[in-house]
C-alpha cells in the first residue's frame, strides 16, 4: 500500500478544506463580475455556462468515479501494472472524447450561439471556451487516478491552484476587454476559465510524473523477484474487459450527471414560462429565478463541499472494503459520512436560517431575496446527505440505482415546477416548493436504496445531539445579533457568527459527537492533539 495513501478521515478532511476555500473564492467573482459588466455581460456568460455543464458532463461524465473505483480494487490487490493500464485505456477513452466534441462545438458554434443561445454575442464566448474541453478532460482522469489511490493532497491542490488562476485572469481579462465590448469581456472571463484549467492540470501532470520518478526509484530492485508487486501480470482476459468495465460505471453516472444538467437548463426555461403564465411580467420572472439560482442556491451549496470531499474518499473506501467483503466496515464508513455531513452543515443551515437577510445584504447588497434562502436552508441538509449516499450506491455497483433515483427526482421537480409555479396565488414560491421536494425525495430514494443493499441503519442518538447543539447554538446567534453591540451590522454578523460557531464546536465535544480520535484524523490539526 502506498505511503501516500490516507485514510477515508484524512482524505475526506483534505478534500473538505480545499472545497471550502475554493467554494468562497467561488464568490469572489458572482460579487465582482456584475460591478464590472453590469447583468447583460453577466447574463452572455451565463447564457455559455449551462451548454457548457452539459458538454462537459458528455465528456467527463462517470470516467473519474470508474477510474478511481477500478483503482482503488486493484491497488489493494497490488495489480500495480493493472492500475496502469486502467490509466492509460481512461486517458484514451477520454482525449478521444473531448477532441471529437471540441471539433464538433467549434464547427457548428456560429448555430449554436445564434440558434439555441438566440444571441450571436455569446459566440466569441463560446468559442474560447472550447479549449477547455480536453483539459477537463485529462484532468479529471488523473484527479481519478489520485482518488483512487486514497491520495488526496494532488486533487486538493490542483482544484485550489485552478480556482486562484481562473479568478484572477477572469476578473483581469474582463476587464481589459471591457473597452471592445460585452462580447468581448464574456469571452475574457471564458478565457480566464481555460487558464484555470490549464493551471491545475499543470498542478496533476506535476505530481504524476513526482509519483511515477520515485516509484521507479524505489522499486527498481524489485521487479526480479516473483513475489513483487511489479511481478504481477495483466491476462489477456482482464485487459480486454478493461473498456467495458469503465464504461460499465462511468455511463450510468454520466447518465445521471446529464439527467441533472439537463434538468437545469429545462428548469430555467420552465420556471420563467410558468411565472409568465402565472401574470408576472417577464423582467420581473428572470430577477425572481435569477435570485434563486444565482444568489439562494449557491448560498445553500455552500456547504457542499463537504459533500463533496465525503463523497469522492467514500468510493474507493467503500470500494476497497466491498471487494474484502467487510460489510461492518461498509457501515461503519457510511455512518462516519453520514454523521459529518450533518454535523459539519448544521452551523450553516443554522446561520442561514435565522439571518438569512444580512447575510444576503453583506453580499448581495439588498435582502429581497433572504426569504427564499430562509425557506430553503432547513430543507437543505438532505442535499447535503444525498452526495455520500450516491458515492455510495456507485461504489457498490448500483449508479444505475442513483441514476433511476435522480431521473425520478428530476421529473418530479419539473412536473411540480409548471403545476405550481404557473399558480398566480403562488408564483416562484411554487418553483421553491418543487425544489424542495426534489431535495428531499431524492435523498430519501437514495438512503432506502442503500439500506436495502446494505441493511445500513443511522444510529438517531448522534443526530438528536445535532439537532440540541442548533438550537443552543441558534440563540447564541439571535442574541448577539439582537444586541446593540457592535451597532455595525456587518461586524454584528461577524460577530454572531463567530460566536455561534465557537458554541457549536464546545456543543460538539461536550455531547461527544466528536472527540480526541476524530480531531487527530484532521491533516495538521490532528498533528496538535497526537
Amino acid at each position: 500500500m502506498s505511503k501516500r495513501k490516507q485514510s477515508f478521515i484524512q482524505g475526506a478532511m483534505i478534500l473538505l478544506a480545499a472545497g471550502l476555500l475554493n467554494r468562497l473564492l467561488g464568490f469572489v467573482p458572482r460579487i465582482a463580475l456584475p460591478r464590472i459588466i453590469g447583468s447583460e455581460g453577466v447574463g452572455l456568460i451565463q447564457l455559455v455556462y449551462p451548454f457548457m455543464i452539459v458538454i462537459l458532463t458528455v465528456i467527463t461524465g462517470g470516467l473519474p468515479l470508474a477510474v478511481a473505483k477500478l483503482v482503488a480494487e486493484a491497488d489493494s490487490r497490488g495489480k500495480l501494472r493493472l492500475v496502469r493500464r486502467i490509466l492509460r485505456i481512461a486517458m484514451g477513452m477520454s482525449v478521444a472524447v473531448s477532441l471529437a466534441t471540441a471539433a464538433a462545438c467549434l464547427a457548428m458554434a456560429d448555430w449554436i450561439s445564434t440558434t439555441i443561445m438566440t444571441d450571436p454575442r455569446v459566440g466569441t464566448a463560446f468559442v474560447t471556451m472550447i479549449p477547455a474541453l480536453p483539459l477537463v478532460a485529462i484532468s479529471s482522469v488523473w484527479r481519478g487516478y489520485f482518488q483512487g489511490k486514497q491520495n488526496m493532497i494532488p486533487t486538493a491542490i490542483s482544484q485550489t491552484t485552478e480556482s486562484l488562476v481562473r479568478i484572477v485572469l477572469t476578473l483581469l481579462l474582463t476587464t481589459l476587454l471591457l473597452p471592445w465590448g460585452l462580447h468581448a469581456a464574456a469571452a475574457g472571463a471564458m478565457a480566464g476559465l481555460v487558464m484555470g484549467e490549464l493551471a491545475g492540470l499543470l498542478i496533476l501532470w506535476r505530481q504524476l510524473r513526482l509519483d511515477s520518478r520515485a516509484r521507479a526509484s524505489g522499486d527498481s530492485g524489485a521487479a526480479s523477484d516473483p513475489s513483487s508487486p511489479l511481478a504481477d501480470s495483466v491476462s489477456p482476459e482482464e485487459e480486454k474487459a478493461l473498456p467495458r468495465r469503465l464504461l460499465g460505471i462511468a455511463l450510468p453516472v454520466t447518465g445521471s450527471k446529464l439527467i441533472g444538467s439537463l434538468s437545469y437548463l429545462l428548469e430555467s426555461i420552465l420556471t420563467a414560462k410558468s411565472l409568465v403564465a402565472a401574470g408576472i411580467a417577464v423582467a420581473a420572472a428572470t430577477s425572481l429565478y435569477g435570485e434563486l439560482q444565482g444568489m439562494v442556491i449557491p448560498l445553500l451549496m455552500l456547504p457542499g463541499a463537504l459533500t463533496y470531499s465525503l463523497a469522492v474518499s467514500l468510493v474507493p473506501a467503500l470500494s476497497d472494503a466491498a471487494a474484502q467483503g467487510d460489510w461492518a466496515g461498509i457501515q461503519k464508513r457510511l455512518h462516519q459520512s453520514m454523521r459529518l455531513a450533518v454535523v459539519t452543515a448544521a452551523p450553516f443551515i443554522i446561520l442561514m436560517a435565522l439571518l438569512a437577510g444580512p447575510i444576503c445584504s453583506l453580499l448581495y447588497g439588498n435582502d429581497s431575496m433572504a426569504w427564499m434562502l430562509r425557506l430553503l436552508a432547513p430543507v437543505a441538509v438532505f442535499v447535503y446527505m444525498q452526495a455520500p449516499l450516491q458515492a455510495a450506491l456507485q461504489a457498490l455497483n448500483r449508479p444505475g440505482t442513483a441514476l433511476v433515483n435522480t431521473f425520478a427526482g428530476a421529473l418530479v421537480k419539473l412536473f411540480l415546477i409548471v403545476q405550481l409555479a404557473s399558480n398566480p396565488s403562488l408564483g416562484i414560491r411554487g418553483a421553491i416548493i418543487a425544489v424542495a421536494v426534489n431535495m428531499v425525495l431524492v435523498t430519501l430514494m437514495h438512503w432506502f436504496s442503500v439500506a436495502r443493499l446494505t441493511g445500513f441503519r443511522l444510529l438517531p442518538a448522534d443526530f438528536l445531539k445535532v439537532a440540541l447543539a442548533m438550537l443552543i447554538t441558534g440563540a447564541s446567534a439571535l442574541a448577539i445579533w439582537n444586541s446593540a453591540i457592535p451597532a455595525n451590522d456587518p461586524l454584528r454578523l461577524v460577530a454572531a457568527s463567530f460566536a455561534a460557531v465557537a458554541v457549536y464546536v464546545l456543543l460538539l465535544i461536550w455531547l461527544k459527537l466528536i472527540d480526541r480520535l476524530d480531531i487527530q484524523r484532521i491533516p495538521v490539526l490532528g498533528r496538535m492533539f497526537r
